[in-house]
């Protein structure tokens, strides 16, 4: 398929781009893109919830009162979880929640997100740009001449470009990438996807493998 590139003032260059119906025109795999997103998300969690159970607590282990004759239920231990400053039932515990995914899975999900960007015209292609130095303001500039100035969107580099990254930071509505970078959940997360020339190469190339 063939799409228009901008530049970044939003008006068409003349030149159009060749985009791979093979990583841009399939059919999503919408459990494909479940399972991507999803190891992604698990991958999000630290997994350092601790709480300290019965053996962890300092305390003394004598026994706070006699067995019998006390009317009351017997107790051996201050540690105990019953009372206050006790050790916690079943609490939880360090957690690894990585999960695995195929490597084709992610290939095929990753297609699957470009490709219903694609159907949902939610997909730009702009010529490469740079600024002399990082600006806020220069970014913002560029996304209202695109007409997304008020949507969330993700900015795919083909390279490093440390000034258009630099510049963005502070606009929390978009996020700058490398293709290299790239997620099944970050591009669906984004109402737009904006692609840079450079970038296009390189997402065929390693999705199409």
């Amino acid at each position: 398929m063939k799409v228009a590139v901008l530049d970044i003032k939003g008006k068409e260059t003349g030149r159009k781009v060749e985009l791979s119906n093979d990583v841009f025109g399939i059919e999503p795999n919408e459990h494909a893109i479940y399972l991507d997103v999803k190891q992604y998300l698990a991958h999000q969690r630290q997994g350092t919830h601790k709480a300290k159970e019965r053996a962890e607590i300092a305390g003394s282990t004598r026994k706070i009162k006699k067995q019998k004759g006390t009317g009351t239920a017997r107790a051996g231990s201050i540690k105990s979880p019953i009372f206050r400053g006790g050790g916690r039932i079943f609490g939880p515990r360090p957690k690894d929640y990585s999960q695995k995914l195929n490597k084709n899975v992610k290939r095929l999900a990753r297609k699957s997100a470009f490709s219903l960007k694609s159907k949902q015209k939610e997909l730009l292609v702009v010529e490469d740009f740079n600024f002399d130095t990082p600006k806020t303001k220069d970014f913002v500039n560029v996304l209202k001449s695109l007409g997304i100035e008020n949507k969330k969107s993700l900015i795919v580099l083909g390279d490093s470009n440390n000034s258009v990254y630099l510049s963005s930071r502070n606009f929390k509505g978009s996020e700058v990438v490398k293709n290299s970078e790239l997620s099944t959940y970050k591009i669906l997360n984004a109402k737009s996807v904006v692609l840079l020339e450079s970038a296009v190469e390189g997402i065929e190339s390693n999705l199409s493998k």
